[in-house]
């Protein structure tokens, strides 16, 4: 065997080691992750100063609004990470909620596009209004990540973590389901570069 084959066999054992290594962590880490995704409905139905929604799916927005025109527990809502262009009014329709009085109690924002954007833009709507407790509303897989991002720009803010399960998470047997663990695996991975990033910066 001659030197070279002998450098590039060590080179890819190293490699394959890293490899492992490495998928090692991230799968230990996923594990992690899927413990932290909620599995139940939010028990805690106190009042706070505002229900924060973060866009990506109507049930996320119905169940807002139910929270507040039904159940009264806030003053105001605020709904995060809006497209240009859509109004309340839209936004009402589609949740195929009746426009009321509740268009006075609505905010929206439109500077956010990702989960970051969406607490940095919260937190200035909440330190205008002078609000110190809300109501986060988003889905069960995206709590985990919506959770540190809030967090970090509101520590001192009192935070109630308020999910809601899509469809193909509403089952106990969502873990068995691939559609479900691409949709984990995606937003795992996300979290990994947002605190990658984090740390970087």
């Amino acid at each position: 065997m001659t030197v070279q084959i002998r450098r590039y066999r060590s080179y890819f054992l190293r490699l394959l080691i890293l490899i492992l290594v490495t998928f090692g962590f991230w799968s230990s880490g996923l594990i992690w992750f899927v413990s932290e995704i909620p599995t139940e409905t939010q028990s805690d139905l106190s009042r706070t100063d505002a229900i924060v929604v973060l866009t990506g799916g109507a049930e996320r927005l119905n169940e807002g609004l139910k929270l507040m025109d039904r159940n009264k527990l806030a003053r105001r809502l605020f709904i995060s990470g809006v497209a240009r262009g859509v109004d309340i009014k839209t936004l009402l329709k589609v949740a195929r909620h009746k426009p009321n009085d509740l268009n006075c109690c609505i905010s929206i924002g439109y500077q956010a596009d990702n989960t970051a954007g969406n607490a940095i833009e919260t937190a200035k709507w909440m330190q205008a209004n002078q609000f110190r407790s809300y109501r986060l509303i988003t889905a069960n897989y995206h709590m985990p990540r919506s959770l540190r991002e809030f967090k970090a720009v509101l520590p001192d803010f009192k935070l109630i973590p308020h999910p809601v399960f899509p469809s193909v998470f509403k089952s106990d047997s969502w873990k068995t389901d691939f559609f479900a663990l691409q949709i984990v695996v995606t937003e795992y991975n996300k979290f990994l570069f947002s605190q990658l990033a984090k740390s970087i910066s």
